[in-house]
């Protein structure tokens, strides 16, 4: 008898951990198919680093090939699940169209940017969630330093040295935590801008009244210390009015002359979510304790994608975060199993571990088991639990942390993206 199907649909954080657990507990019982638009998994808790040339982008890429040998790969993005018929539809990266038909289902398609209503944020800022983007803001910043270099006024070169962050949560403040010593860095290769008093400039906004507003407040202040002082204009209760080419004017009507706008306002659920037509919870797909979906116990859902109750906090769900999306997983995967016979089923519980927030150089603020801590040993924890959490490359991204520490980083524009290829509304595609 053939061995019943399991469809995963997307290869992040959720779909990833789900695909490993089932092929190596069940891949003599359950066929393992996971479906992604990349053939890899992209530890995204670490694009701050490969935006900001600390790492190489290839170290925070695991090829699926590799590490899921036992796990059939189809490279598509999904675009139709027909829950009638137990099949999904998708398009492969040439363009042709292909359908696949399953047992058990598992939504994983995660997250992409969240939009706000805002004049000109479409067409003007830069998003901060996949590889393609973290690429793209690497050359636009080191453009936008050597453009300045040699701009015509002191004021077209201020303007390109000033670099605004919307949202101070944990992208948007590892990203201006980060980018300011890298463009302090680029600046020293560009003697001009030091004789012309023209010198690198952050705005970190958020309508928040703290940095970092999910963590504790002593976390809170230790990343706001850091951040300021390093230069970073921390500007709470504010945010973006309207953007422009030349810049974007704030909710205090007051105008900054910019030509970087980078958006970390947040994420929403991946637009399939929408198109499968269930019954959705705060735009995520409802499902019970089990990561069942209701009323269709073929399908589950996890990651972003899915309103997965926590069972530690009644009535709310668990958030969006990397820690959450591994687990619900691992916990899909067994859940699935013992749907089809192997197993018993366990609802989702689990207790958040701490967080961890890299600030780059030898800062660092995080609570390892609700311990508070900052600094050079926070930075150390922060360090050994991304290596920990890399289902790969640990060994080529502690090279590279170590020879950034001891030399200089690498100047240059590889033009790999152009700014058409990570427009702020679609820059992540289905999975």
């Amino acid at each position: 008898m053939s061995r019943p199907r399991v469809v995963i649909v997307g290869a992040g954080f959720a779909g990833y951990q789900a695909a490993r657990r089932l092929s190596r507990r069940e891949k003599d019982r359950i066929e393992v198919v996971l479906i992604s638009p990349e053939d890899y998994f992209l530890y995204v808790p670490l694009l701050p680093e490969v935006a900001t040339g600390v790492l190489e982008a290839r170290r925070i890429t695991v090829p699926l090939a590799g590490t899921l040998p036992d796990v059939r790969m189809v490279l598509g993005t999904v675009d139709t699940v027909d829950l009638d018929r137990g099949q999904v539809g998708f398009t492969d990266p040439e363009g042709r169209r292909g359908a696949i038909g399953y047992d058990r289902l598992l939504l994983a398609a995660g997250s992409v940017n969240k939009l706000l209503p805002i004049p000109g944020v479409t067409e003007h800022a830069h998003g901060f969630r996949t590889l393609p983007e973290a690429l793209y803001l690497r050359d636009h910043v080191t453009r936008q330093i050597e453009l300045a270099d040699t701009a015509s006024g002191a004021a077209e070169a201020t303007a390109r040295c000033t670099f605004v962050v919307v949202g101070a949560g944990y992208t948007g403040t590892e990203v201006a935590a980060h980018g300011v010593l890298f463009t302090r860095a680029l600046a020293k290769q560009h003697p001009g801008l030091e004789r012309a008093g023209v010198r690198p400039r952050w705005l970190l906004l958020d309508v928040a009244d703290r940095v970092l507003p999910e963590l504790d407040k002593r976390l809170s202040d230790d990343a706001d210390r850091v951040l300021r002082r390093r230069g970073v204009a921390v500007r709470m209760g504010t945010s973006v009015a309207e953007a422009g080419h030349d810049g974007v004017r704030l909710t205090d009507d007051t105008f900054v002359p910019t030509r970087s706008l980078i958006w970390c306002v947040g994420v929403r659920p991946d637009p399939l979510v929408a198109d499968v037509g269930l019954e959705t919870v705060k735009g995520r797909l409802a499902v019970d304790t089990y990561l069942n979906v209701p009323g269709r116990p073929e399908v589950f859902a996890a990651g972003d994608a899915a309103a997965v109750p926590d069972v530690t906090r009644p009535g709310s769900i668990t958030p969006m975060t990397a820690q959450h999306a591994t687990r619900h997983g691992a916990a899909a995967a067994r859940n699935i199993a013992a749907s089809l016979g192997h197993g018993e089923r366990r609802p989702y519980q689990h207790r958040d571990l701490g967080f961890a927030v890299d600030l780059g150089g030898l800062q660092a603020t995080a609570d390892p088991l609700h311990i508070p801590l900052s600094g050079p040993l926070a930075k150390a924890v922060t360090s050994g639990y991304h290596l920990l959490s890399l289902p790969g490359n640990r060994v080529r991204v502690t090279a590279d942390w170590l020879l950034d520490a001891m030399l200089p980083r690498q100047a240059a524009q590889l033009g790999l993206v152009r700014a058409p290829a990570v427009p702020l509304e679609h820059a992540t595609p289905h999975s």
